[in-house]
């Protein structure tokens, strides 16, 4: 069955950097666009960034473009997620989908909390 495990959430300073991944298994991987999302408490889920499947073309929200940056490993199967210049906003729980044969997956998250 599809399955998507984020990892390397943590605790960050203002102005640090931390690399999500999302490592996916059954599905093929390298046919589907791959997704962040990001949730905070009381709020609905946020979109951060996608990425296409065969050409890899992404998009950002205006709140993370220039700072984030998502790319993709089909050999690995996994997707990345960049983070650059943290600021204390970008505190949620992130998420990575993708919707296959017109379902949407979502792994379990990972927590980023970015603090002084």
């Amino acid at each position: 069955q599809v399955q998507l495990v984020e990892s390397g959430g943590g605790l960050v300073q203002p102005g640090g950097s931390l690399r999500l991944s999302c490592a996916a298994s059954g599905f093929a991987f390298s046919s589907y666009a791959m997704r962040w999302y990001r949730q905070t408490p009381g709020k609905e889920r946020e979109y951060v960034a996608h990425i296409t499947s065969t050409l890899g073309t992404t998009n950002y929200a205006d709140s993370v473009k220039g700072r984030f940056t998502i790319s993709r490993d089909n050999a690995k199967k996994t997707v990345y997620l960049q983070m650059n210049n943290l600021k204390p906003e970008d505190t949620a729980v992130y998420y990575c989908g993708a919707r296959v044969n017109v379902r949407d997956y979502w792994g379990q998250g990972t927590q980023v909390t970015v603090s002084s």
